[in-house]
């Protein structure tokens, strides 16, 4: 057979295949009927997005000028017992956020009253109401006009062991400084005494072990906070066991973090866990934690262990920056620069009008050069301002004290411990 015959029969056989392929489907076919388009899918519509709540807080530091932040975060002292121009400036025009009484700003009842109601008028236009504070621990920390009877010393307190008198002491301080409209405490202490020869703590702690300072002064902070009146817990991260008065000179502590987390750390721990709104920070060289800086412009301590480690979200204050333990090593308002830096969101200054307003002026200039972020400035003035908030702080006017109800009251909290 030729050729010819063969390749007739190889391309018959390859066009059968062809065909045969083409209908079971592994071809497509070629039809003339065109295929049907693809239907469309179905538009779709973006869900609803529900908008984010505002937050009238963040909203509120947003409306503030930087002068108005940067002056709540200065709490001050005042120089004198009457209203004056000095302190109009500083409510009105310095937009200060805070103040504390000393003893020679209270002679007597009627006085406080007249100059604390005189300066929360003042205040009544700010976007903000005022911290007014005093050290109203009891003992020979007091601040109470001389017609009130005495609050006793937190060791006596403690000796008791009694948790709800310690809550019952508390809430007549809250009282007695609500009444006239003061609400801030810087108290209770919750240092633990370890040192016998501590020059500055001694009876103003509840005690010598963190059991008592834990159990004893942290109900008397309930005690405080149940009148409205804001507890400020003190002095972290411990001045227990120091040998030196940081209102003259820097202590420094030499114990190991296991140590601090055993004793210091102890009744700081459970007050934020019981809901402490506001911690001052000592002026303590801390070698373990931080050897370069006190711990109240150090950023390791106030970041890491206050707030890290122990969890605290509210507002952290110093302790005055006019005491040696600052003024003998720096020019203050360079701590209080670096203090901020480290997390404080208060500056306490408490003498000195000049020395005040040379704080005021460098932490300005911080934020207008960027040393102090406006993060870092907002995020300080949100947590003041959401405290206050909390707390309903008020510039309205308070009536006078009664201080007949008022010693009764005192006498009848405090009468277990003056009997033993």
């Amino acid at each position: 057979m030729s050729a010819k015959p063969y390749r007739i029969v190889i391309h018959t056989v390859m066009i059968a295949s062809l065909i045969a392929l083409s209908g079971c489907g592994l071809f497509p076919s070629r039809s003339n009927t065109a295929a049907p388009a693809p239907t469309p899918a179905p538009a779709q519509t973006p869900a609803a997005q529900t908008p984010a709540p505002k937050d009238p807080i963040r909203e509120l530091v947003e409306s503030m000028s930087i002068d108005e932040k940067i002056g709540q975060m200065l709490l001050i002292g005042i120089d004198g017992t009457t209203f004056n121009d000095t302190l109009r400036r500083n409510i009105t025009e310095r937009h200060i956020g805070g103040f504390i009484f000393y003893s020679n700003n209270i002679e007597s009842s009627h006085q406080a009253w007249s100059l604390i109601s005189a300066m929360r008028k003042a205040n009544t236009g700010a976007k903000l109401p005022l911290l007014l504070s005093a050290d109203q621990e009891g003992g020979r920390v007091s601040r109470m006009p001389k017609e009130l009877p005495a609050f006793p010393a937190s060791r006596d307190v403690g000796k008791t062991n009694d948790k709800a008198l310690a809550f019952q002491v508390g809430s007549t301080l809250g009282e007695t400084m609500k009444a006239y409209g003061l609400n801030v405490d810087f108290a209770p202490v919750l240092d633990v005494n370890s040192n016998p020869s501590n020059p500055v703590i001694g009876d103003r702690s509840f005690g010598s072990t963190a059991a008592t300072v834990s159990s004893m002064g942290i109900e008397e902070m309930k005690g405080i906070q149940s009148q409205g009146v804001i507890p400020v817990v003190k002095h972290f991260p411990g001045h227990g066991d120091t040998s030196v008065d940081s209102h003259t000179e820097l202590p420094v502590v030499n114990h190991d973090l296991d140590r601090l987390r055993k004793v210091e750390f102890v009744p700081f721990a459970e007050a934020i866990r019981q809901g402490a709104d506001a911690v001052m920070v000592a002026h303590l060289l801390v070698t373990k934690l931080d050897p370069d800086v006190p711990a109240s412009m150090s950023r390791p301590i106030i970041q890491n262990y206050l707030r890290g480690e122990l969890g605290f979200q509210g507002v952290v204050i110093t302790d005055d920056m006019t005491m040696g333990a600052i003024t003998k090593s720096m020019p203050i308002e360079k701590a209080a620069v670096k203090s901020v830096q480290a997390g404080a969101d208060i500056i306490l200054v408490g003498h000195e009008d000049a020395k005040q307003q040379a704080v005021l002026q460098a932490l300005k200039q911080a934020v207008q050069d960027g040393t102090i972020s406006g993060k870092a400035l907002d995020d300080s003035v949100y947590r003041i301002a959401k405290l206050k908030r909390k707390t309903e702080l008020s510039s309205n006017p308070v009536p006078e004290p009664d201080t007949s109800k008022l010693s009764v009251d005192i006498k009848s909290a405090v009468k277990p411990i003056t009997k033993s």
